[in-house]
């Protein structure tokens, strides 16, 4: 059963990540899907709740992709660091949609949409700059991030950055924002 739920929710994520929230309907994402109307309805009681469990599942298998790149052992933090925000450039100008990131495709069109929504997305960020912040503070005790930053501050303006890159890159259709990101991500962290 829990097999149902997850496949719609893949197929939910892949259509998601394609064209958005609104513009997927539940006939497509049903009949993509291969599961009748009722399964949908025995697992999600709405399309805000189907979105809701949608982001929880993005924001729970990032935060995991999170202890790969900024937990991974034996390089210093600033190291781990810039790997992430590589990964993010390398993730964004990717041609598969499923591989971008959903807090930025989805970011401005649910805002106003659904606040639960918003909600899953701003609590998923604010854990994204903490886990950033955490790792510029291993930075400036293994000596590799800058020790007179503060880490939060930093970690949410290069988060902002980052996330002002994506749409900036999606806008121009090349990766030049991402060369200004990673220049200023690496003149922060000196």
């Amino acid at each position: 059963m829990e097999d149902t739920r997850t496949h719609i929710l893949d197929t939910g994520r892949a259509l998601t990540a394609q064209r958005g929230y609104t513009a997927v309907g539940l006939s497509e994402l049903l009949k993509t899907a291969g599961v009748p109307k009722g399964s949908f309805y025995h697992y999600f009681p709405s399309k805000e709740a189907f979105g809701c469990a949608l982001l929880d599942a993005y924001v729970a298998q990032y935060r995991k992709d999170l202890a790969q790149t900024l937990g991974a052992e034996g390089r210093p933090a600033a190291a781990r660091l810039l790997a992430y925000f590589e990964c993010w450039r390398e993730r964004q100008m990717n041609a598969n949609a499923e591989d971008k990131c959903l807090v930025v495709k989805l970011s401005a069109e649910i805002a106003d949409l659904s606040p639960d929504m918003r909600g899953i997305l701003n609590d998923g960020v604010a854990r994204i700059v903490e886990r950033l912040a955490n790792t510029m503070r291993e930075g400036q005790a293994d000596g590799s991030v800058n020790p007179a930053l503060d880490p939060q501050r930093t970690a949410t303006t290069l988060y902002q950055i980052w996330l002002g890159a994506s749409l900036m890159a999606k806008l121009s259709g090349t990766s030049d924002p991402f060369d200004q990101a990673i220049a200023s991500t690496q003149l922060l962290l000196a």
